[in-house]
């Protein structure tokens, strides 16, 4: 007993400056990872979870790094900090009926996204970045937005927009996560085809910069939606599962397209030609901006909506003429694009204003609503920044028409609901969102 006793001290004694070195440098490589990333936390208790959550994906990291195999790397990037079922549940967003889409087609199916010729292969040039010919905006960032389809939607149509127009033009995904409810379901998730199908019934869409990302949904700003920037005459969806026609198209415009993007190696992707492996079931989408080979190995250039600190400046490399129809992570299974021959409109002319009284009046699109009232007269007007808003009785705030009830003390604005409701509502936090996600306070 006293010899098994020895053994198993000088094992300890062996191994624990290891171990305490170890914990030691990945405690000061998170603290440098939380400065890099800016990352604060609510208590001592989360901090210490997430700690827990970095190391396991560091072990992650090092093994994958350190195995010969793979024709990609992994690092520590924004999403370190979270388990693999925490990003997959904040950062998709590709509908789930993607797998079993019957599409909307317009028109033929057929390549060709501005004449509508399609090239054959011979004639195609062997790398290809539609970057370089200042046909891709910057890479923007959905937040936990399950918006992605939008923002890949939005791609395709700026690239396609400055093939046609010369202009290169960023275009609002909030109008879209707004706006397109008739299949699509803002922040839970959608499809591009879906998106297509309502910017050409639209009549256009409007500029990012006029209807900028806000991260969450909020009511669509019909002034806003009346603003048709940019148009497109239709779409075209690439046959599934035909790499050969989706590199046609690719050769053609940038192309949306659907994948696998909830495997554990792309949460912590850095450089390198994604392989896999990986599920073909969708449930993200992105945009092709180019194709080109390194080493005998081809790959698809892919603009991702993470950010610039995900992947390589938030694009990845994904293997191209792989030895599945789907393609790695599904990637040929649900390709699209936007048509596009019509000149775009002329800008619409600014809404006029809205008269408050005879000597106040508000922007085109505002709501005038009275601060100072004595008597039943109003002596004073200010102005909400919707349309056809309702005034609270607090004089400070104000709902959107669809959200008309102010509850100034809980700070919401709510749909007309039953008691009952209500309160079960309350109950699970199933509320509209707080008064700043669903008001605007009034301006000085």
């Amino acid at each position: 007993m006293s010899l098994l006793w020895q053994f198993w001290t000088v094992v300890l004694l062996f191994h624990l400056p290891i171990i305490c070195k170890s914990s030691s440098s990945t405690a000061d490589l998170f603290e440098n990872w939380c400065k890099q990333h800016g990352k604060t936390y609510t208590s001592e208790q989360e901090k210490q979870y997430r700690f827990e959550v970095f190391e396991d994906n560091y072990d992650y990291v090092v093994r994958h790094n350190s195995m010969a195999n793979f024709t990609y790397t992994l690092s520590l990037n924004a999403f370190a900090d979270l388990t693999h079922h925490e990003f997959k549940a904040a950062y998709l967003g590709l509908s789930a009926s993607a797998n079993n889409l019957i599409r909307l087609n317009r028109g033929s199916s057929s390549v060709g996204g501005i004449s509508g010729n399609g090239k054959k292969n011979n004639d195609l040039p062997s790398s290809l970045d539609w970057r370089k010919k200042r046909a891709v905006t910057k890479v923007k960032d959905q937040g936990s937005c399950g918006a992605c389809w939008a923002f890949s939607a939005t791609g395709a149509i700026e690239g396609i927009n400055k093939i046609v127009s010369g202009s290169l033009v960023s275009l609002s995904e909030q109008e879209l996560i707004d706006c397109d409810r008739s299949y699509n379901n803002g922040c839970g998730g959608g499809l591009m085809d879906y998106s297509y199908e309502f910017v050409v019934k639209n009549g256009g869409i409007d500029t990012e910069e006029d209807y900028p990302f806000q991260g969450l949904e909020r009511t669509c700003n019909n002034n806003k939606l009346k603003r048709h920037v940019v148009t497109i005459d239709g779409y075209k969806d690439v046959p599934s599962n035909n790499e050969i026609e989706l590199l046609q198209a690719v050769a053609t415009q940038p192309v949306s397209v659907g994948i696998c993007g909830s495997e554990r190696a792309f949460q912590l992707y850095s450089g390198g030609i994604f392989t896999g492996p990986c599920s073909t079931t969708l449930d993200h989408a992105v945009l092709i901006v180019g194709y080109d080979s390194k080493d005998g190995v081809d790959y698809w250039i892919v603009k991702n909506s993470w950010g610039t600190s995900w992947g390589i400046n938030g694009y990845i490399y994904m293997l191209r003429n792989g030895s599945n129809s789907e393609g790695v992570c599904g990637i040929n299974m649900l390709a699209s694009y936007p048509v596009k021959s019509s000149p775009n409109p002329p800008p619409s002319p600014p809404p006029g204003p809205t008269k408050c009284s005879l000597f106040s009046s508000c922007a085109g699109g505002e709501t005038c609503c009275c601060s100072l009232r004595l008597l039943g007269i109003c002596f004073s007007w200010k102005c909400c920044e919707l349309e056809s808003a309702v005034c609270c009785k607090d004089r400070r705030h104000c709902c959107p028409q669809d959200y008309p009830i102010c509850d100034t003390e809980r700070g919401l604005c709510l749909k007309n609901i039953t008691n009952s409701t209500l309160a079960k509502q309350l109950q699970n936090g199933g509320l509209a969102g707080k008064l700043s996600d669903w008001s605007y306070l009034f301006a000085n």
